[in-house]
């Protein structure tokens, strides 16, 4: 059983049973004492707790922020600038949920811990003041009382009177007393029950709201992190590609290093030690230089250098050279040294060392010296393999026989085109399909080859060609616009770059195009998807003349071009194109990336449980928030560089480069935008539309195209005129109206006019 109810009748008994029930009340409103000082104390301690844990997120999300990504070549892909971009918006995220967590923090000490000090004070420490009045009061009534009973009865009747008088006063005061004690002590336990638990409340309803702004920020976030993930597998697989290709010339060049040394027609440039004399009778030294020698002018200029010095730079020397002559060892007991005739120092001659007869014999040719000049070797595919490939009648009708067997037998393969076949088969087929009587093979019906067979030699063909199917000459023409630009840009410039190929190149091109094309759409069977397509042909097709690590840095812009050749074929290998109006030299302007678009819900003010204001929140226009609209978006190669990666793309087997199998779930082959798609309240978009009444509207032309990621934005495209342009309440944003809709507009998408 509870406490029992204390009745004011039994104040004027104060019988031993009433005294007693006092006391229960007493004890329980002092355990509620304590309860309220150790949670206050448990809610000072959480609040300081957190706060460091805020510090510490904070720290850390500050590091985040900070730091840079590095990247080895002169152009990022835009899977590789959202990969950079990530850390930053790691670091907004943090802070945004630290944020949060701050004001629900601030929101607990003014909800929880305030009221329920002002309770303990205010209510039970007044509560504290009356029982000690009523003791009081009690002790010095009961202590009247006594005395006016120990009073003699052969006192003055008068004198008996007024001490009866006195202890009536006394005691009237004394029951007064203890009504209102016993009625503070009731009205304090009833109080409490509501006092105590709507702190708690506030406090648990403060608490919710921020894990669901954490839920409403994860659920924005969600779909930033689905497209990092295609933006990271795709870095991934062309990372695979490129050290794959590395490797391979990194094993060449170990193999025979001197034909891979760099050489100019402008310089040449390597180690010489060069001797410096002394006078008698210290005799010479040699010392160790980095030279380089400027052929045009006939400038050597040498910078000291010692690696068993921590490598410091000393100063840099230049002299002009006159002529050169080899030093024989009859001479000079020293091997591979060559006399310079210096014109700076008439009558002087500066004696230096190679490194290797090899090095001798280089540094001979580029001072223009009198032994034979050695040949810089170039490696070819034809050459390495003694395959003997021509772009001519026989090499296309094969290309047309080996496509034709591959879509009636194949098409659907798991790794087509990735899976390798046997080396002395394709070998022994390409072999075959080149010679005059390649009409006898049938691939078509033939059982004896497979159709990995088929497809290795296909690409054994293409890469064994002389040059490259896209030619040397357009290398760096079809790279250019690869690394930047709209995607309406790069398909352009591609389109133009294919018709300024050779004829037979352009129908093998195209022919191969139609056929990946299709192949990319049985990518559910096949799993090869335009991506991993991009990345097994891109080294194919095209190639710089050159092999270095530089240039296949470059491996992930030829993937990106040839996954636009696919998607694009019809188009480009069709129609001639329109215009063509940026020369190879010209600067390519990358369209602006959305970086202005961040999660809605970052500057949201956390809801808060406020019992005092229930009646004021709800009034109003009945309005709520409009439902999450968090799409996908799309996902296309040409406009992000960052192909789609289905489910199937992740985890193949090692060959040609492709991983197999993704673990990425199935993703649309369109457009895929890096930033956080924004939820916006209808109550935002009433809120603009009051704003656009006050401000002038003007028009705009889109210069970049669009695709909008929520309903309340327009999509567009280049040269779309805008009307009834207004600045947006949003940071970034215009609001304007296309073809009767009105929408959202990316600020730096248009120009004014």
């Amino acid at each position: 059983m509870g406490l029992h109810p204390l009745e004011f009748s039994e104040c004027y008994l104060d019988s031993p049973s009433f005294r007693d029930k006092i006391k229960s009340h007493e004890a329980e409103l002092d355990k509620t004492n304590r309860f309220i000082k150790e949670l206050y104390k448990d809610g000072k301690n959480l609040i300081n707790a957190t706060k460091q844990l805020g510090m510490a997120q904070r720290k850390f999300a500050q590091c985040l922020g900070e730091f840079q990504f590095e990247y080895i070549g002169d152009a990022k892909t835009d899977d590789e600038k959202c990969i950079d971009e990530s850390l930053q918006e790691f670091s907004a995220f943090l802070k945004n949920l630290e944020d949060q967590r701050e004001l629900m923090m601030r929101n607990i000490t003014e909800t929880l811990m305030k009221p329920l000090e002002k309770f303990r004070k205010e209510q039970l420490g007044a509560l504290r003041t009356e029982r000690k009045r009523y003791e009081k009061e009690t002790e010095k009534y009961y202590s009247s009382l006594e005395k006016l009973l120990n009073m003699s009865s052969k006192k003055k009747e008068p004198q008996l009177q007024e001490a009866d008088t006195q202890v009536e006063v006394m005691r009237k005061h004394f029951q007064e007393e203890s009504l209102d004690y016993v009625c503070k002590l009731q009205e304090i336990q009833e109080r409490k029950k509501f006092e105590c638990v709507e702190p708690m409340l506030a406090f648990f309803q403060t608490v919710f709201t921020f894990y669901h702004q954490g839920f409403e920020l994860a659920k924005d976030f969600d779909h930033y992190k689905r497209a990092l993930q295609i933006n990271i597998q795709n870095t991934r697989n062309r990372f695979e590609g490129t050290r794959s290709e590395v490797n391979e010339l990194m094993k060449r060049i170990r193999e025979a290093p001197q034909e891979y040394r760099q050489t100019s027609p402008i310089s040449f440039e390597g180690y010489l030690y060069v001797q410096e004399k002394r006078p008698p009778p210290f005799g010479s030294s040699w010392v160790k230089r980095y030279c380089t020698f400027v052929k045009e002018q006939k400038i050597l200029h040498m910078v000291t250098f010692d690696h068993r010095s921590g490598g410091k730079i000393g100063e840099t020397e230049s002299i002009t050279l006159k002529s050169c002559v080899r030093k024989t060892t009859d001479v000079l007991d020293r091997r591979f040294c060559l006399d310079l005739d210096i014109t700076d120092r008439p009558g002087t001659v500066l004696t230096v060392q190679a490194l290797s007869e090899d090095d001798h014999k280089f540094w001979m040719q580029a001072m223009g010296g009198k032994e034979p000049i050695g040949h810089y070797l170039t490696r070819t595919y034809s050459k390495e393999r003694g395959i003997d490939a021509q772009l001519d009648d026989v090499g296309f009708s094969f290309v047309k026989n080996s496509i034709s067997a591959i879509e009636k037998r194949g098409i659907n393969d798991q790794g087509l085109y990735r899976i390798v076949g046997v080396s002395s088969k394709v070998q022994k087929l390409l072999s075959l399909m080149i010679d005059e009587k390649s009409d006898e093979v049938d691939l078509s019906a033939s059982e004896d080859w497979d159709v990995k067979t088929i497809t290795s030699a296909l690409k054994l063909y293409l890469r064994s060609l002389p040059e490259p199917l896209m030619t040397y000459e357009l290398y760096k023409e079809f790279i250019s616009p690869a690394k930047g630009g709209s995607p309406e840009s790069r398909i352009q410039a591609v389109h133009c770059l294919v018709h300024k190929l050779p004829e037979r190149n352009r129908q093998v091109l195209g022919l191969l195009m139609k056929h990946l094309a299709n192949v990319a759409a049985h990518s559910k069977q096949n799993l090869m998807t335009v991506a991993n397509l991009g990345v097994v042909f891109g080294p194919t097709l095209m190639r710089p003349q050159e092999e270095t690590v530089a240039a296949i840095m470059d491996l992930k812009f030829q993937n990106i071009v040839v996954e636009i050749l696919i998607e694009h074929h019809e188009k480009i290998f069709t129609d001639a194109p329109e215009s063509c109006p940026l020369s190879p030299d010209a600067p390519v302007l990358s369209a602006p990336t959305r970086h202005s678009k961040k999660m809605s819900r970052q500057n949201r003010p956390l809801a808060v449980y406020n019992p005092q204001a229930l009646d004021i929140q709800n009034v109003g226009d009945g309005s709520s928030p409009a439902p999450d609209e968090t799409s996908m978006g799309s996902n296309e190669s040409v406009s992000s560089q960052s192909s789609s990666a289905s489910a199937s793309e992740v985890n193949m087997e090692k060959s040609d480069h492709v991983p197999l199998n993704a673990s990425l779930s199935s993703v649309s082959n369109r457009y895929v935008r890096m930033h956080v798609c924004e939820v916006r309240s209808s109550a935002n978009r009433a809120q603009m539309k009051m704003i656009s009444n006050y401000v002038t509207s003007r028009k705009a032309r889109a210069v970049y195209p669009c695709e909008a990621e929520h309903d309340s934005e327009l999509s567009f495209h280049v040269g779309d005129i805008f009307n009834g342009v207004t600045q947006s309440r949003e940071p970034g944003w215009l609001e304007g109206e296309l073809e009767g809709k009105r929408g959202l507009i990316p600020e730096n998408y248009v120009e004014m006019l």
